[in-house]
């Protein structure tokens, strides 16, 4: 090197390749990216974190084709960043990882060094200790590199490191377009999963593959648009209608997570003593059994106001899973709905359920069960979910959380389905509380009639009357008050001091309850 080179020199050529490979330097590729409706990956960072916040790790990464065809091409053109922009960022002032696919690098293909980025980035994640936020937008493996065994045999740590990272930091991956293969994988690891409406895709392989593999002619909106992950499939949690919805999403949800498991709760500031509701919450749950309501309203008034976010609205809505806060304490609720399917468990309801207390659980979210169940779906079509697997994943996951958890009865408590929901003593609950409109009983009183007693009321003069008779009897024997006399729930609240005394029992619980299973190395979950 010459010796008249000064250090500002060296400075200056580095920052010269910086720009070289950064948006301003390459305006085609980031306009033809607007003309599909989407923003450069730099530009989404930009969107998501703290203004100047970003600190690029591996930006100056440039990988030249050397796979199928690169040796025929005329001109050898470089990859900037590999396609995969990271590094470190602040949201809300708090730290967190984040990479973003380039789609407009070979249509966000991961090549070799962008796989490395992927990777640093996780490692750097798990070892700091904080969230790691996926920005994904493209293929999986780049196949002109990939069909090498040389360069493929090795496979990575990638998925070795997302188990890892499990539980212990919390993962966002946002669909912001193509989805398919290598992202959905990354996708199905993540604690919450957002889709933007009409642009984003998810799915094991591509409209493409799936012709060439099966046969079969699809689009990519029908094999894995928004419609199918987040609403039928529950593959993603929320459906957003822009990108600016998703970075705003993802803000939400981080905001009531700690950073890692080991990390203090984002407690709210928020004034004491709380306050008793007001009557109109007396109005929200009907009496009636035969009457349908809408739960969110009540977790609504219940959390601290405005803090109700739902995950998954549009997936199993017979059950509703929200994160709020209680007194400025981030929460977990977990809620039968009447709305739909009268709150009846089904499989998807259970595998709804059984993610979100593991979430919960993962990072020391108290966990509220809001019952009102008349039990688990029944019957053929039931059974070809694999109900019965299913439902086993539920309880597994109440059997393994070690947060506070307290139920909390508003109407119906049926059978397993409140077993299921935490009810009564099933699984040592912190506090069992009932509205007094609660009946909890082993199934529905019209079934149990039929069930056990249709000869006896077949052979009375009136055989309808007997049986109306037998009901109402049946009906006086599973009301709150009753199940309070059997001690199988600790009290009968007013409605409207569920609130204060869901603060008072949080306020007086440990964080986590110890280990009480036997010195096994791990549990096999059903599913």
């Amino acid at each position: 090197m010459a010796g008249n080179v000064t250090m500002q020199d060296l400075i200056d050529r580095i920052d010269a390749v910086r720009t070289t490979l950064g948006d301003t330097a390459r305006k085609a590729a980031v306009d033809k990216l607007a003309g599909r409706g989407r923003l450069s990956a730099r530009t989404r960072i930009a969107r998501l974190v703290d203004a100047d916040s970003f600190t690029e790790i591996g930006g100056l990464v440039t990988a030249e084709e050397d796979g199928i065809g690169a040796a025929a091409a005329p001109v050898r053109t470089a990859a900037p960043a590999d396609g995969v922009v990271a590094g470190t960022a602040r949201i809300d002032g708090r730290p967190v990882m984040v990479f973003s696919q380039d789609f407009s690098v070979h249509g966000g293909s991961i090549g070799r060094l962008g796989s490395a980025k992927v990777q640093r980035a996780l490692q750097v994640a798990i070892t700091r200790g904080m969230p790691l936020i996926m920005i994904l937008d493209g293929g999986g493996h780049r196949i002109q590199d990939g069909q090498d065994s040389r360069h493929f045999a090795n496979a990575n740590a990638t998925f070795h490191n997302f188990a890892r990272a499990s539980g212990w930091i919390p993962m966002v991956a946002l669909m912001l377009g193509a989805g398919f293969a290598g992202p959905t994988n990354y996708a199905g690891m993540a604690d919450l999963v957002v889709m933007v409406r009409g642009l984003s895709t998810m799915g094991i392989a591509g409209p493409a593959l799936v012709k060439a593999a099966t046969g079969e002619d699809t689009d990519a909106m029908t094999l894995g648009g928004a419609d199918v992950q987040v609403d039928r499939q529950g593959i993603a949690d929320l459906g957003v209608a822009s990108e600016d919805e998703a970075f705003a999403a993802t803000r939400a949800f981080l905001g009531y997570l700690p950073g890692n498991a080991r990390a203090p709760q984002q407690i709210a500031a928020h004034p004491r003593p709380i306050a008793r509701l007001d009557d109109s919450l007396l109005g929200l749950v009907p009496v009636s059994t035969r009457k349908a309501y809408d739960v969110r309203k009540v977790l609504a008034r219940i959390a601290d106001p405005g803090s109700l976010l739902e995950l998954k609205p549009s997936f199993a809505g017979n059950l509703v899973t929200a994160l709020a806060r209680l007194g400025g304490r981030p929460v977990g609720f977990i809620a039968n709905q009447a709305m739909k399917l009268g709150g009846m468990i089904n499989a998807d309801a259970c595998d709804k359920g059984a993610h979100f207390i593991a979430l919960c659980d993962a990072f020391g979210l108290p966990l509220v069960s809001f019952i009102d169940v008349p039990g688990f779906s029944i019957g053929s079509s039931a059974e070809r979910t694999s109900l019965g697997r299913r439902s086993a994943k539920l309880v597994f996951e109440w059997g393994h959380a070690s947060v506070p958890r307290v139920s909390v009865v508003l109407r119906k408590g049926y059978g397993l389905g409140y077993f299921a929901m935490c009810g009564g003593r099933s699984f040592a609950a912190d506090a069992c509380l009932a509205w007094p409109s609660a009946e909890i009983c082993a199934m529905s009183i019209e079934g149990a009639i039929d069930v056990a007693f249709r000869k006896q009321y077949e052979q009375a003069p009136d055989p309808v009357a007997r049986r109306q008779q037998m009901i109402d009897e049946t009906r006086t024997q599973i009301g709150a008050l009753r199940a309070a006399e059997g001690f199988g729930i600790d009290d009968i609240i007013d409605p409207r001091d569920t609130r204060s005394r869901l603060v008072e029992i949080l306020d007086s619980v440990r964080e986590r309850r110890a280990d009480d299973h036997p010195p096994k190395y791990r549990s096999i979950a059903p599913i």
